[in-house]
């Protein structure tokens, strides 16, 4: 007799209760649709995506420390690591400078502020004041100040990540330097220790639908739909600039590792949808960490490129900071010379790297930028307040795959990077490994879920051992 089929309804609250990405999918079109037809409550929701994002950031500074240490520790080679550092700040660069030149050249033919004719003296520039807080971007002194650490238990509590690295990179070093037969109980512990984060954020992640939920009502109760009408051709411009980019990523991840890109979007599609949701990469820092060490990149390249990429490759925010200074000065009649626009791309390679976890930092940098050109009226930049929130999905999408790509890549160049791993990952034929992680709390149990070994018959007279079971599915 045939196996009898479930039925529809069966089917989708199944795909509902097993599946993160069917789960996060509905709360997005939900909170679209609650904040449309009621946009006064619909502002309520906020903290639900606030209190998740708040409840990620408690474990992103120990996990990369957990993960550079016992990366390093591992690898058992310090200069290998240094490496990949000089690899990495060499491969941002070029990337960021690209996204800034595809920027300018798209503004410069589409021209999506010409014919506005804005007065500048009408703009309100106290909104941009309000927006930032009053704050600034630090100088190129300050940054590198900022990023070493004052405390050892400070860097931790203020989640600075820069500072997290370079106190995992030393204790990384002491680890290698005393030898394990001094300190044989330190890696263990803190590779546990990883696990054991895993684990919580694999906890955290079952909210992850009622984040993007409240994100997105509050997105469209507050800023509303009709925004994107009055923005449309910049919204456009910046969108299919950013779609460029991501072709030529495609292409540079193709030659250099052989991989496909759109492959590992599917393979990161939950995570690639909470940020998107959520407007916050790090919202799936951990996640993407573990997904990127289980598709063959080892631990150090991992535990370095990904979290230093958050401030030195801010791709999706480099395109959207040349195409926003190019439309203001077009929308306030200013006609910026070939040597000017050089200026902004040099100005906006360095107010960039500094952007990350500073308020209302895209208004910095345009501002900067502005004042640095001397022709563009600093109060201009509030033409870009009513229209920054929509390209909060270009910049999540540009920033997170620019820096997955990046640990790929400099992952390969060092040969850090287990291609056929890798190909097995995003192909869905993943399988486990003895050293992988244990209780993967944060696996989607999906075309990626590791199977448990077979149970091999013993020798008569020994008894056998159950296989050990999978870890729970998340959602």
């Amino acid at each position: 007799m045939p196996p009898s089929v479930p039925s529809l309804p069966r089917r989708v609250a199944r795909t509902l209760r097993t599946s993160l990405f069917a789960q996060v999918l509905c709360a997005l079109v939900l909170g679209i649709v609650v904040g449309k037809l009621w946009p006064d409550t619909a502002t309520a929701f906020q903290p639900l995506g606030d209190g998740f994002t708040r409840l990620i950031k408690t474990v992103i500074s120990p996990l990369v420390f957990c993960v550079v240490v016992v990366g390093i520790a591992k690898a058992g080679d310090l200069k290998a690591f240094g490496r990949i550092g000089v690899k990495a700040l060499i491969w941002f660069e070029v990337a960021s400078t690209a996204a800034l030149v595809i920027g300018l050249v798209a503004a410069n033919v589409v021209g999506p502020g010409r014919g506005m004719n804005v007065d500048p003296s009408s703009l309100d520039a106290a909104a941009v004041d309000e927006t930032t807080g009053g704050g600034r971007l630090p100088s190129t002194t300050d940054f590198l100040l900022n990023a070493l650490p004052q405390s050892f238990v400070g860097a931790f509590a203020e989640n600075e990540l820069l500072q997290v690295l370079i106190l995992a990179c030393l204790v990384g070093a002491a680890l290698l330097h005393l030898g394990h037969t001094r300190v044989p109980k330190i890696l263990p512990a803190i590779d546990q220790a990883q696990d054991v984060i895993f684990t919580v954020v694999g906890f955290i992640m079952r909210l992850a639908p009622l984040a993007v939920f409240g994100a997105m009502a509050h997105l469209v109760g507050n800023y509303g739909l009709g925004v994107m009408k009055t923005y449309a051709k910049l919204i456009v411009l910046c969108y299919v600039a950013a779609a460029l980019f991501i072709a030529l990523l495609s292409i540079a991840l193709r030659l250099v590792t052989g991989l496909s890109l759109w492959k590992f979007l599917r393979y990161i599609r939950e995570e690639m949808l909470l940020a998107l949701g959520t407007a916050s990469t790090e919202a799936v820092m951990p996640r993407v960490m573990q997904k990127l060490r289980r598709a063959g990149a080892r631990d150090d390249a991992v535990g370095l490129v990904l979290p230093t990429g958050y401030s030195f490759n801010l791709d999706g925010a480099s395109l959207y900071l040349s195409i926003g200074t190019l439309f203001i000065a077009q929308a306030v009649g200013v006609d910026l010379s070939l040597g000017q626009q050089v200026t902004v791309v040099l100005v906006l390679m360095l107010t960039s790297k500094g952007m990350a976890g500073i308020p209302g930092s895209a208004f910095l940098a345009l501002s900067a930028t502005a004042s640095s050109l001397g022709a563009i009226p600093a109060g201009a930049v509030a033409l870009l307040l009513g229209v920054d929130r929509i390209m909060d999905s270009m910049r999540v999408v540009t920033n997170l795959l620019g820096n997955c790509v990046a640990v790929f890549a400099v992952s390969r160049w060092e040969g850090a990077l287990d291609i056929e791993r890798a190909k097995k990952a995003l192909d869905g034929e993943y399988a486990a490994e003895p050293d992988d992680e244990k209780g993967d709390a944060g696996s989607d149990g999906g075309e990626n879920a590791v199977e448990p070994p077979a149970v091999i018959d013993p020798a008569p007279g020994i008894p056998t051992q159950k296989p050990k079971e999978p870890a729970p599915e998340v959602g």
